[in-house]
């Protein structure tokens, strides 16, 4: 993990989403299985590991928001449409950003449907690092519903993230919907907290989304973002 890195310090960039998916996975979090192509070649034997549906995205340290640069494909449900989307992801990203460095394309599976969440961290100045919780699409883009709290975070904070924002009742279940796995989300919280503890280069982190279910959750977009400065400040 260290060496993840420590090698995207020496080359001055942030993680991939491939790389943040590996360090998050050697944390014992919830990301999918990937494979991660670099020519068109190699697209039909990945799918036939990933399995259909999928997804497919551009992995570069220069491309932050793929949706931007037409960097993601969704619900690919062939070996043509995968190879297809190869093609049009490559082009479409050299033509809107030509600098970026291109990585691979990372074919992941598609997740199923459920309650999107979000749980990010920030190094602060004065109080280090802040894990923030809330729910996804309007509640965080419009309304601002998030919870915040100051890491170390103890399963009781934990739960009281989940509990205090205004969407709660998503989350508790609502209209005969069942109730969410609120063990799972206080997982995810108490390690990126311990994460951000542990290695003070990461200075943020963004999973989002997160689709939590009646059972279990996936991370489906990660980001995480490095400096050395934590590290001296930690000293």
């Amino acid at each position: 993990m260290k060496g993840i890195i420590e090698a995207a310090l020496r080359e001055k960039r942030n993680l991939t989403e491939a790389e943040s998916y590996e360090v998050l996975g050697l944390r014992g979090l919830p990301v999918p299985d990937f494979q991660l192509v670099s020519s068109i070649d190699e697209v039909e034997e990945a799918a036939d590991r990933v399995g259909f549906p999928l997804v497919m995205k551009v992995v570069s340290p220069d491309i932050l928001h793929k949706t931007e640069v037409g960097g993601i494909r969704v619900k690919i449900d062939s070996k043509e449409a995968a190879r297809t989307a190869f093609r049009d992801i490559i082009s479409s990203v050299r033509e809107k950003q030509p600098e970026a460095r291109i990585h691979g394309i990372m074919m992941v599976p598609q997740a199923e449907e459920g309650l999107e969440v979000i749980v990010g961290m920030k190094r602060d100045q004065q109080f280090g690092p802040t894990v923030m919780f809330g729910l996804g699409g309007v509640f965080i883009e419009v309304l601002k519903d998030v919870s915040l709290r100051v890491s170390p975070v103890t399963e009781e904070e934990a739960e009281e993230m989940l509990l205090e924002i205004k969407g709660r009742k998503l989350l508790e279940g609502y209209r005969g919907k069942p109730p969410k796995d609120l063990k799972a989300l206080k997982k995810i919280i108490m390690e990126i907290s311990q994460l951000a503890a542990d290695i003070p280069e990461i200075a943020e982190l963004d999973l989002n989304p997160i689709i939590v279910y009646e059972d279990g959750a996936i991370i489906v977009d990660a980001a995480i973002i490095v400096d050395d400065k934590g590290n001296e400040q930690a000293v």
